[in-house]
């Protein structure tokens, strides 16, 4: 069990000074777990049609296959605490009527992912992430005994704060234009997508649609489609289908543009991406 942990946990504290002047951030998109902690920042988190307005000390719940990126909206240090793991560590450590992954697996995909704690629990939660961070950079004998106990120990009060019911969910700050267009995308992955088509179909000019997108996620309307299309075309290749039916199925139409996608957005082919999966 600890060499399943240690070997697929990582929790790194970064720091990015002048977000809004520094290298592009892209959408990320990924086969493992992720808990997101903002330390400081004016930052605005798009995860698939959602986007949440965040303050110090704000937990992002992210599972597997969730597009997200950040979005500021000032110059202010942006600094934030990142835990991915992989789903095995779950599978290990959970048992009936206890699983830890429920705060990921009991919600609709890309939405609920703010945790709703209060002052407290964020402090509480903070110092457990900064024990992680240390734990994690600076080896020592029982360092990953104690990684682990620190770990399962932060699943176990996240989970309590998702269950609580009393809780309101999250505000989802998202231009009201954009819903509509962004389910229709969402359910015709296969098909054209062109500005041009959007455009026709909702009755928006395509540079209006493009400013708005823009706004609320700090990317481009193509980069998102792209990202969602990569994100079918995984799931396709992990049910068997060959790369080319995959690539056709989630709306590439060219095969040599598709693997350049996907090499980008993942950094394998797609052969290499089933072939590491199944290790």
């Amino acid at each position: 069990m600890l060499s399943v942990f240690t070997s697929g946990f990582q929790c790194i504290k970064t720091k990015t000074k002048n977000p809004l002047d520094s290298v592009k951030f892209d959408f990320h998109l990924h086969d493992d777990y992720e808990i997101f902690i903002l330390l400081s920042g004016d930052v605005r988190y798009f995860i698939e049609k959602n986007s949440y307005e965040l303050v110090p000390g704000d937990v992002l719940l992210i599972r597997p296959g969730e597009i997200h990126k950040a979005a500021f909206t000032s110059n202010e240090t942006y600094e934030r605490i990142v835990c991915n793991f992989s789903g095995d560590i779950f599978n290990l450590l959970s048992e009936e009527g206890h699983v830890l992954s429920k705060c990921y697996t009991e919600r609709p995909h890309g939405e609920k992912n703010k945790l709703m704690s209060n002052d407290d629990e964020k402090n509480e939660l903070l110092a457990s992430f900064e024990k992680m961070v240390m734990l994690k950079t600076y080896p020592q004998l029982w360092n990953p005994q104690m990684l682990l106990a620190v770990f399962i120990e932060t699943m176990v009060k996240i989970n309590r704060i998702f269950a609580d019911e009393t809780r309101s969910s999250p505000t989802h700050l998202q231009h009201r234009k954009l819903k509509p267009i962004l389910d229709y995308i969402d359910s015709n992955l296969n098909k054209d997508l062109s500005l041009k088509t959007l455009q026709k179909k909702f009755f928006i000019s395509g540079s209006y649609l493009c400013q708005i997108f823009k706004q609320t996620t700090g990317s481009t309307l193509h980069e998102y489609i792209v990202y969602k299309r990569i994100s079918r075309a995984k799931q396709y290749l992990m049910n068997g289908e060959s790369a080319s039916n995959a690539a056709y199925k989630s709306g590439f139409s060219d095969y040599s543009n598709f693997v350049r996608a996907f090499r980008k957005v993942t950094g394998y082919s797609p052969r290499e991406y089933i072939k590491q999966a199944l290790l």
